[in-house]
């Protein structure tokens, strides 16, 4: 694990077992401006921070967590070495604009740098502007289309 990181308006740290809720109703938060429904449970989240080079950050505002960033690293045929993977970066409404989702990106494009990634890939659904423009601040550019089937 890595120390915490603050920055002027948010605190970044790894989530603990204690954080399940908060990372569930995040994520149910996110679910809902999406018009669709999450399956997460509280064995999930701890399957997900169980399982190797996977992980997920938490941003607190005072002593409140606010926003979330799962994450995972695997190794990658095509270009030859391990590459990053945000999986879900979620804010909650009234913390938007106050800098936490920038200091979720900086702090996971650090981990995946210092783990010697060659390449980070993140998705978001079409329209979500807000969204692309954080990461395409974090150098993360339009490459390829996702495609996905939901079983």
């Amino acid at each position: 694990m890595s120390p915490e990181r603050e920055t002027p308006d948010a605190t970044i740290r790894d989530a603990q077992p204690t954080d399940a809720s908060v990372i569930i109703e995040l994520i149910r938060e996110l679910a809902r401006t999406e018009d669709v429904e999450s399956g997460v449970t509280t064995g999930l989240v701890a399957e997900y921070q169980a399982h190797g080079d996977s992980g997920i950050l938490v941003a607190e505002l005072g002593d409140e967590v606010v926003g979330m960033l799962s994450w995972f690293m695997r190794p990658g045929l095509f270009h030859g070495g391990h590459w990053g993977y945000i999986d879900e970066l979620i804010v909650t409404a009234a913390a938007q604009g106050q800098g936490v989702g920038d200091a979720l990106m900086s702090a996971v494009m650090g981990r995946f740098e210092a783990a010697g990634c060659i390449e980070v890939a993140v998705s978001t659904v079409f329209g979500n502007d807000r969204a692309a423009a954080l990461y395409r601040k974090h150098g993360l550019v339009d490459e390829a289309l996702q495609l996905e089937k939901h079983f």
